[in-house]
Parts: structure tokens; C-alpha cells; sequence
């Protein structure tokens, strides 16, 4: 067997040689360092995921309905977007200091063609409560609820606002 001879040579690299990367669609990464290549990662990741369920703290397949509160008439309006949903699956509960409402959707959609079976199936349950003011009352709210739109009206009395003049002294 042949010997071979091995021999260590060192180079020094010069401090002001720069790597150069060409112009190409993902070429702007090379020129960067290292933590900006990891702060550009993760800004791409955090505006990748933003407003998906995990990140917003909640359970995977937390549903949340769009619900609009405004005061008209002396009534506290209180209107949610519940499409699908029965009156049964629905709950609507009123406590001192807020309007809670609750539910559960159960969706499952199913198509029968020749040669396919599909069938879609959207779970998620939902929980609300809305801050009611001190004035709210409670003894004479009314809820209904109509195709999808769950409406509920919640009297207000009109708060007298408790004011005294304060004399000036000299």
C-alpha cells in the first residue's frame, strides 16, 4: 500500500472580503447577517400566522361571531351573526354585570356524485360576554332570534348625571 503525505495549510481570511450575492428572487437574503436573516424570518412567520386561532391565545377551533353593541332608542342593542345556528343551540344568559352568549355550531355538509363522496364538517363552540352598564334592566330584556341574526334588546335607564356648583372662595 501506497503511503500518502498530508500536509495542514492554513489561509487567513481577509476582514474586509464581503460576501457578494448576485440579484436573484431570493438573493436579498444572502447579503444580510445572520440575526436580520432570523428577524426577516420571523416577521415572514409572524405576519404568516397572524389572526390564527392559536395565536390569538384561544383553542383550536374556537369559533368567534361578529357581534355589534349600540345604544339606540334608550335600549342597548346587542346584535350577533350566528349563521346556521337553531335557537336551540344557542344560549342566552344575563347576569348583573354582563350579556352572555354562548353556543355550539355543528355543520356537516354532504355531496353524493357519481364516482365522489364529499362531505364537510365545521365544529366550534363560542362563548361572548358583553359589559352592561349599571343603568341596564335586567328584568325586561328580549332576545330573538332570526335567520342567523340573533337580536337582543336590553332597556337602559337614562343616567342623571350627579352635578352640584362649588363656590369660589376669595
Amino acid at each position: 500500500m501506497a503511503e500518502v503525505k498530508v500536509t495542514k495549510e492554513t489561509a487567513l481570511a481577509k476582514p474586509e472580503a464581503e460576501f457578494y450575492a448576485p440579484i436573484l428572487p431570493f438573493g436579498r437574503f444572502f447579503g444580510l447577517r445572520p440575526f436580520a436573516l432570523m428577524r426577516e424570518f420571523t416577521d415572514e412567520m409572524d405576519r404568516m400566522f397572524k389572526g390564527a386561532p392559536l395565536t390569538e391565545g384561544a383553542e383550536l377551533g374556537a369559533w368567534k361571531p361578529t357581534v355589534d353593541v349600540t345604544k339606540c332608542n334608550g335600549n342597548l342593542v346587542v346584535t350577533a351573526e350566528l349563521p346556521g345556528l337553531k335557537k336551540e343551540e344557542v344560549k342566552v344568559e344575563m347576569t348583573d354585570e354582563a350579556l352572555i352568549i354562548e353556543g355550539e355550531r355543528k355543520i356537516e355538509h354532504k355531496t353524493d356524485h357519481e364516482g365522489y363522496h364529499r362531505v364537510e364538517r365545521s365544529y366550534g363552540k363560542f362563548y361572548r360576554a358583553i359589559p352592561l352598564p349599571k343603568e341596564a334592566r335586567t328584568d325586561a330584556v328580549k332576545a330573538e332570534l332570526n335567520e342567523g341574526v340573533l337580536k337582543v334588546t336590553i332597556p337602559v335607564a337614562e343616567a342623571k348625571p350627579k352635578a352640584r356648583e362649588i363656590p369660589i372662595a376669595a
